[in-house]
């Protein structure tokens, strides 16, 4: 099972940069991404299909905002929309896809760049999430999390580490989510396979040339549950696909 995280930025923007020609060169089974900004009514969902991909849709309530969409070449057994939290729900932050007796969750984790309101409510967003992730274990210990977390969790994970000490992202709240998560019985897939630095997803576009300097952060994660780690097979990380701010993040199970 191939699986890549990519956020899109927006899909109708992606698609016009070339989205749908990245996709007919099959970079992967399962293609989770978040920041469509769009409903599946907005889009010519008829592009996916006719590439083999089934399209699941949960944008959020208020227009051009947030959303998250999975293109998958392999029918979920079943599709559940949010995960019954309100506010995020409304925000369409989370879609999950059973294949089997795996659940794969596609999560656009919030920001907390625009202030302080939402940098609080990102805050209680991770809490709510954390605590849901716990319970959901409890009835399906194989889970697949893809998405933009929006948090940089080490020095590694991010350029100018000092510089940004005090940046959302990298806050040490954030940071110390990010280890209670790992420490909590996940695993991030692409460290398991990568140790080295200058690994980034996202560069800021305020100025053109940090993306060609690689002044980036990484922010978009692949993270599995202990019971799958036996099955990774490869992690990677494509800085030279551009039709984002982001680019795609892959990882490769071996599937009994």
């Amino acid at each position: 099972m191939r699986i890549i995280s990519y956020n899109v930025n927006g899909i109708r923007a992606a698609i016009k940069k070339g989205f749908i020609d990245w996709l007919k060169t099959d970079p992967a089974d399962i293609i989770c991404v978040q920041e469509t900004k769009a409903t599946k009514e907005d889009v010519d969902h008829k592009l996916f299909n006719d590439l083999g991909y089934h399209d699941y849709w949960f944008s959020a309530q208020k227009k051009g905002y947030s959303g998250v969409a999975v293109f998958s070449k392999i029918k979920a057994d079943n599709v559940v929309t949010g995960n019954g939290h309100g506010p995020s729900d409304d925000e369409g932050r989370v879609i999950q896809l059973d294949f089997g007796d795996v659940r794969l969750i596609n999560t656009y984790f919030p920001s907390g760049t625009s202030g302080d309101e939402r940098q609080a409510f990102k805050y209680v967003w991770l809490d709510e999430y954390f605590n849901w992730l716990n319970e959901l274990k409890k009835t399906h210990p194989k889970l697949i999390l893809c998405g933009d977390y929006n948090i940089a969790h080490h020095e590694i994970d991010i350029h100018d580490p000092k510089g940004n000490k005090k940046s959302s992202g990298f806050l040490p709240e954030e940071r110390e989510w990010m280890t209670k998560f790992y420490n909590s019985g996940w695993v991030d897939t692409f460290r398991a396979f990568h140790p080295e630095p200058h690994r980034y997803s996202w560069w800021s576009q305020r100025f053109p040339s940090v993306r060609l300097q690689n002044k980036g952060w990484r922010i978009d994660y692949i993270s599995v549950t202990e019971p799958l780690k036996a099955n990774l097979k490869d992690a990677e990380i494509y800085p030279d696909v551009k039709h984002s701010d982001h680019c795609p993040v892959y990882l490769e199970l071996k599937m009994k």
